[in-house]
């Protein structure tokens, strides 16, 4: 723990986001288990660790029980790491015991003698001198103790020894029924899990001695250049200032329902049945802020990127000169191929690194998928307030399932919109015949006042037309309305 109120000295993982996790990184001279089962990724998070501290000028030893070194620095240079100035002491099985022994239990503890294995590992720290100690895996030399109480004793004494001689240690382990790693997460000052099992690969810090950290899962992702770590979006950790003022829709009607627009900063939810025109909607106030100049950006998971082009193109709305000039970015996202961890660092970069200020999410029942079984209300908050935090705008897109019962959401998030705007079908009757129509209007409106009539609209080829409010008009909230022929 610091003293003084000062924040303890960081060094890398030498991955970013698992420093974030950390707070800034780990905490020098200290041990640090990673834990889980085989192809969790503990061994690239040891090469991150050791060529982080390489490159920083620091001297780095890899003590290896499994793999020998010749795979290690093949595998890792495929991975894309510069195994150059990371020392080894391998003490891997080699085919020599086998052939001596005769024997397929090569791995007993009467085989092996562990004053030689400690020996070796003492020879290689005192000719590295090493700052960063990456030891893969305790659990090879578990096997090697008589039995749990000398484990413990000798672990605590070899990991002191370590500590006294200035490296910080990280230190892997398969826990099983048979072999659990409760010992080692007692003496270890930090415990980082990592699943490979659930829907999405996971890390998971369970405890850090002396600092705090940000609990729960964070996405883990191994690539052809190592490990990403996305950590969960944290709201209060961001803030920026901005003025409020009102943002216009560009087309009367809208600006007139809303009193003259949307509140910067604040959160609308666009709701409706299938096919009335949410997504255009949403799209015609976000290309009208990239009309203005600033930045839109929207991310549609219901359907292509091309087929919303050109749906936006087919009413009116001229997206691609905006997109051209920069001041709008649309993409289309495939659900099931991030997690929300990822997907909320995609829109904190975008937000971060090119100033946007209007964020669509098109639609809420799409960005679920996401989330296999995640808890959507947890997930959609946190990225919500960020984006509120730091001045950003949101259309929240959302459709409900039922055309004939008035509904705001079936997924009980209204609490956090600030605005709801919502559209609906309705039974336009002649005297010789029916049709189907649309109208609009505000349900909700926190920061001002807004205009309480429901006003018809159409998607024209020239764009979005809003009508004058409806006088004798009533049912729209229990069953389909119908309106009588002018």
């Amino acid at each position: 723990m610091s003293t003084n109120g000062a924040h303890p000295r960081r060094i890398s993982t030498g991955v970013a986001g698992f420093d974030e996790v950390l707070h800034g990184g780990l905490i020098p001279c200290r041990t640090y288990l990673l834990t889980g089962p085989p192809g969790g990724g503990k061994t690239t998070l040891g090469w991150h660790f050791l060529t982080a501290g390489v490159a920083a000028g620091e001297r780095a030893l890899f003590v290896t029980f499994g793999e020998p070194q010749r795979e290690l620095c093949v595998n890792a240079k495929q991975s894309g790491f510069n195994t150059d100035g990371v020392e080894f002491c391998d003490l891997s099985p080699s085919s020599d015991l086998f052939e001596k022994i005769q024997s397929y239990d090569i791995f007993s503890a009467a085989e092996v003698e562990l004053e030689p294995t400690t020996r070796s590992i003492i020879e290689a720290v005192e000719r590295v001198k090493p700052n960063r100690v990456f030891i893969d895996s305790m659990t090879a030399l578990r096997y090697l103790a008589k039995d749990g109480p000398d484990f413990r004793r000798q672990t605590l004494s070899f990991l002191r020894y370590l500590l006294n001689a200035g490296a910080c240690v990280m230190l892997t382990s398969e826990a099983s029924l048979e072999a659990p790693d409760d010992d080692l997460r007692f003496l270890s000052d930090g415990v980082i899990e990592l699943d490979p099992n659930s829907a999405t690969r996971t890390l998971k810090v369970t405890k850090m001695r002396g600092t705090d950290y940000e609990g729960g899962c964070h996405t883990l992702r191994l690539t052809d250049n190592g490990a990403l770590v996305y950590p969960r979006l944290v709201p209060r950790q961001h803030s920026k200032e901005f003025s409020p003022e009102l943002l216009q829709w560009g087309v009367q009607g809208l600006d007139s329902l809303t009193m003259g627009g949307l509140e910067r900063a604040t959160i609308t939810l666009i709701t409706g049945p299938s096919g009335i025109g949410k997504t255009t909607v949403g799209m015609q106030f976000v290309k009208e802020a990239a009309r203005r100049g600033e930045r839109s950006a929207a991310y549609t998971f219901d359907e292509a990127r091309s087929t919303l082009l050109q749906r936006c193109e087919a009413v009116g709305t001229r997206v691609n000169e905006m997109i051209d000039q920069g001041t709008l970015s649309v993409m289309g996202i495939e659900a099931l191929q991030f997690s929300p961890d990822e997907f909320a660092d995609m829109v904190r970069r975008d937000v971060e690194q090119n100033g946007t200020r209007i964020v669509m999410i098109d639609s809420i029942s799409g960005y679920k998928l996401s989330l296999r079984g995640d808890d959507l209300t947890e997930r959609l908050h946190a990225l919500c307030r960020y984006l509120q935090n730091v001045g950003v705008t949101v259309i929240l897109v959302n459709e409900v399932l039922d055309v004939t019962e008035f509904r705001i959401t079936e997924v009980g998030l209204s609490y956090l919109a600030d605005n709801v705007l919502f559209l609906r079908y309705i039974e336009k009757r002649f005297n010789s015949h029916a049709e189907i129509g649309r109208v609009v209007g505000v349900l909700k409106k926190r920061l001002s006042d807004f205009e309480r009539t429901i006003r018809t609209f159409e998607l024209t080829p020239q764009g979005i037309a809003v009508g004058e409010p409806l006088g004798d008009f009533n049912g729209l909230f229990g069953s389909l309305a119908a309106l009588g022929s002018p």
